[in-house]
């Protein structure tokens, strides 16, 4: 027998209601380029329209891009990351404390990048085939203008329905791989003083950086 019009039309409407459940949208979601250059374009227009932050002033700067770039990292996972296997057995003051230090240290190196912009523009490279509908991507980026351009790329997961639906899990600046930078200088410390050792590492090297040493 044959369905009149009507009734296709409640079926039709249907599966598309049962669809959009099954597979939400998140309106906030950007794909993952558009996510690099919204952040970072952002942080450079701010840094651009502020004085002080286009003098230099790297505690500004620091505190910029903590407050628009760091949201958009996975900290806990980066910092899980750089120890290593040592992470499993710290304990969660532990944790806490290591991704405190850190997220200073990796603020001020990123920071660093943005140091005097003078008419930098962020450019985000093209993406490379095959990675469309993935859930873990790389973005590379330039800060270009006068000078040679700073490279700074990002691996990015996805995370639908959070922030921009995208977070950083390791940060490429320079040509330089933080996490990988970091992880063997780690297990070293960990090695010969355990966890409380790097996390005073840490916070040592950090209050000498604060100071301008």
């Amino acid at each position: 027998m044959m369905m009149n019009r009507r009734t296709l039309t409640r079926i039709a409407g249907a599966a598309a209601l049962a669809a959009a459940v099954a597979t939400p949208s998140f309106a906030a979601d950007l794909a993952p380029e558009a996510m690099v250059q919204k952040v970072s374009g952002e942080t450079l227009a701010a840094i651009k329209a502020d004085k002080a932050l286009q003098g230099g002033d790297i505690n500004k700067i620091i505190s910029l891009v903590d407050s628009k770039v760091m949201p958009h990292v996975d900290f806990a996972r980066m910092t899980a990351s750089a120890v290593g296997p040592a992470w499993r057995s710290a304990t969660p003051a532990q944790k806490g404390q290591l991704q405190q230090e850190f997220k200073r240290l990796l603020v001020r190196t990123y920071a660093g990048a943005f140091n005097s912009v003078g008419d930098r523009q962020v450019k985000v490279l093209p993406m490379r085939a095959g990675t469309a509908g993935a859930n873990d991507v790389v973005v590379r980026s330039q800060l270009v203008g006068s000078g040679d351009p700073i490279s700074l790329d990002y691996r990015l997961t996805r995370t639908p329905g959070k922030g921009l639906g995208w977070k950083a899990y390791n940060l490429n600046i320079g040509g330089v791989w933080m996490i990988d930078s970091y992880k063997q200088q780690f297990a070293q410390e960990v090695n010969t003083k355990g966890i409380d050792g790097l996390i005073a590492t840490l916070a040592a090297k950090n209050k000498s950086n604060a100071a301008g040493r």
